[in-house]
């Protein structure tokens, strides 16, 4: 039943096995994933929709879907440095299309008239470099002029940015350093998982495109939620996985009931030594921790409660993008 419902649970578990979780999965577990995932979806575009309304405009833009997430400022990073490079590879593929060749010829004749300075000049013409998304809350845009930028100038949400890539970076490193070559050929496959590349038309009749929102979406915004739904993925798996290391590690220290006779009694587990045989095959994930994952990750900080304290008004909260 579970698999006739669900339209993304390749997908998941390619996810989930770069996230970490390398057992197979239950389709009750991944099942659940791709409900919570499509809710957050849903909670997006129609917030977006809200958005653009009070602007007076009918369409989504891609600043409505990255304002929803502008608290978070590394993965606003990532995404601004995501759709720049996109629009690099789009600009190279355009220029490409336009006719490389009619430049190199340009590019030749001034060479051979004026040296190397004709080529050089020739070069700098066909560079596509990365611009930078502007975002209209940011007070670098309510000026006409803008700064210019130097390239030895820091950004600190770049910074924060180039912190957490290191640190996933370096867990990833740590989970293929002990895989087989095979292994690591899957890990690599699975990697390019994504809920949109090539699946557009699924994914806008999964998302509610059309029912949550009259807006038709374009490739950006189509191209931004494929990247914050692996991200919501990774971080749900991620989360679910931290939670059954806790719970094998407490069942380890504590260990199990005795057998016979001993009624009430606990027996103590020994740390497993180095000539001990191997222990049993890691269970995967089950349904209850990624439940417990998503309450975790939509509880609100107290700092938001304070306020209530001492009354009895109950505080009414949304759905906490993940």
């Amino acid at each position: 039943m579970a698999d006739k419902q669900q339209k993304y649970r390749q997908e998941i578990q390619q996810m989930m096995y770069v996230s970490g979780e390398t057992g197979e999965v239950s389709p009750e577990t991944t099942a659940v994933i791709e409900e919570i995932v499509r809710q957050q979806v849903v909670e997006m575009l129609r917030n977006c929709t809200e958005h653009a309304a009070r602007r007076g405009a009918r369409t989504i833009t891609i600043n409505d879907l990255i304002f929803l997430i502008r608290d978070d400022a590394p993965k606003v990073s990532r995404l601004r440095t995501f759709l720049s490079w996109k629009d690099v590879r789009k600009s190279a593929k355009d220029s490409d299309e336009k006719g490389g060749d009619a430049d190199l010829g340009v590019g030749a004749d001034d060479a051979a008239g004026a040296g190397p300075s004709g080529v050089e000049e020739a070069a700098k013409k066909n560079t596509n470099k990365k611009a930078k998304v502007k975002l209209p809350w940011e007070p670098s845009s309510y000026f006409s002029q803008e700064v210019p930028e130097r390239e030895d100038e820091d950004d600190e949400e770049e910074e924060e940015m180039n912190s957490i890539t290191k640190a996933r970076l370096e867990k990833a490193d740590h989970r293929t350093s002990i895989m087989t070559r095979e292994e690591y050929v899957t890990w690599s496959e699975y990697r390019q998982a994504s809920f949109t590349y090539r699946k557009g038309k699924r994914f806008r009749e999964w998302a509610g495109f059309g029912v949550v929102t009259d807006s038709k979406p374009s490739d950006d915004i189509v191209d931004i939620l494929g990247f914050l739904t692996f991200e919501m993925v990774q971080t749900l798996t991620e989360e679910a996985v931290k939670i059954k290391d806790h719970e094998d590690l407490w069942k380890e220290r504590n260990g199990s009931e005795a057998a016979a006779g001993g009624i009430g009694t606990k027996k103590r587990k020994l740390a497993q030594g180095l000539f001990d045989p191997p222990s049993e095959g890691k269970a995967p994930v089950e349904t209850r921790h990624i439940q417990e994952a998503f309450r975790r990750l939509q509880s609100r900080p107290k700092k938001s409660r304070a306020m209530l304290n001492g009354t009895r008004l109950s505080q009414h909260t949304g759905l906490k993008l993940i």
